[in-house]
């Protein structure tokens, strides 16, 4: 409206005059999709459809809605007293979102020990294949940790590979899902850095069970049979 400073300023709304006696923030009213839309929060001797209570956190909820249900059907005793709470009201506008996140986080959960099983399978394989080798370089004074590392090297470079190829994806799924809402957070670089860190941990510490078995084989029983 224009207005610097409208407390105690009049409005005229039809044949109606108000006195403005104070401004809120914007607060998501209805759909968190949309806008906020402009809102004149009056009291009239009229109508009323609705009262918002605030209530003292240091009484007992139970005792609170009793006294204002007393109240309420002292003054409108023709109409049932019903209450709800805002926190839980405003919590059902996300309950789509949530179960989305939940189902996410499920099958996330699920890919993950799928490719860990397969990360696994893959390096007892490569463990197998490459035992004598593993037993020659014993022989040759290489160490556990860095037979570990020329075994693990393989498997991380494929993990960077991938999330080479993942990260603009991911990145360009979370800002088209955060396009929905109107008020919303920033994707920053960090978040996929952080995902792709706890990748590779995972996949190494998949791996480096088989990894350390294998150069704590014993060079002997490797080179058995040549």
């Amino acid at each position: 409206m224009g207005l610097e400073n409208p407390v105690g300023k009049y409005l005229k709304w039809g044949q109606e005059t108000y006195t403005i006696v104070g401004v809120i923030k914007d607060y998501i009213m209805d759909s968190p999709y949309e806008d906020v839309q402009p809102l004149l929060i009056l009291a009239s001797n009229q109508y009323m459809y609705n009262i918002v209570i605030r209530s003292n956190p240091q009484l007992p909820m139970s005792q609170t809605i009793q006294g204002i249900e007393k109240i309420i059907k002292k003054f409108n005793p023709a109409y049932p007293f019903y209450s709800k709470f805002v926190d839980e009201q405003y919590a059902r506008k996300f309950n789509d979102q949530e179960e989305m996140g939940t189902l996410a986080f499920i099958f996330s959960m699920l890919a993950i020990f799928i490719s860990c099983l397969g990360l696994f399978g893959l390096a007892s394989y490569i463990a197998e294949t490459r035992t004598k080798e593993i037993g020659i370089r014993k022989v040759l004074g290489a160490s556990v940790t860095g037979i570990c590392t020329m075994l693990s090297k393989d498997f991380v470079k494929l993990v960077i590979i991938s999330l080479v190829v993942a990260s603009p994806i991911a990145w360009w799924a979370m800002n088209k899902w955060l396009d929905d809402f109107t008020y919303r957070i920033d994707m920053q670089w960090w978040m996929l850095a952080i995902a792709g860190g706890l990748a590779i941990i995972i996949a190494l510490l998949t791996v480096s069970t088989q990894s350390l078995k294998a150069a704590w084989t014993t060079p002997v029983d490797s080179l058995r049979n040549e």
